[in-house]
């Protein structure tokens, strides 16, 4: 849920602000600014909740710690992407691609109650489901519309 607010939250202020700072597609450059934020929030935890986000991935992968860092790392490459018209069509592509390859982690994670800000089988189980497999397409059709879709229209 912290990741929704993060992006909505941002997203309300950062309309505000641009609107009266008189910033040129100021909702494409809050719906962008936003996902950068938020994407910067998640990537910490990717680094500060280590261990549960390894109990993410299924037993069958290697390398865990080094995907856990990885994925954070592409987040925040990610962020930084969004943040520039040159790479932002590129780097919405590849962020949909990731929404899409974390889906059976979010499904595991589930099914095995991992609380990953813990590190233990104390999470919220099956019930995690009803709102994060919306939120994971929530935030693809919010990169393609902020970030795909008003590319081709400008």
């Amino acid at each position: 849920m912290k990741p929704f607010y993060v992006l909505i939250g941002s997203f309300v202020v950062i309309v505000l602000i641009s609107k009266y700072a008189d910033i040129e597609q100021h909702q494409i450059f809050a719906g962008n600014a936003s996902m950068s934020i938020m994407l910067l929030f998640t990537a910490m935890g990717h680094f500060k909740f280590k261990k549960g986000m390894e109990l993410m991935i299924p037993p069958r992968i290697p390398f865990k710690r080094q995907l856990v860092s990885l994925t954070g790392v592409f987040e925040i490459l990610a962020a930084i992407g969004l943040s520039f018209e040159q790479t932002r069509f590129a780097t919405a592509l590849l962020l949909i691609f990731f929404f899409l390859a974390v889906l059976p982690a979010n499904v595991y994670t589930s099914r095995r109650r991992i609380n990953y800000e813990k590190g233990d089988n104390s999470g919220p189980g099956p019930n995690y489901l009803w709102f994060r497999l919306p939120f994971q397409f929530f935030l693809i059709a919010w990169v393609w519309y902020f970030s795909i879709h008003s590319y081709s229209t400008l």
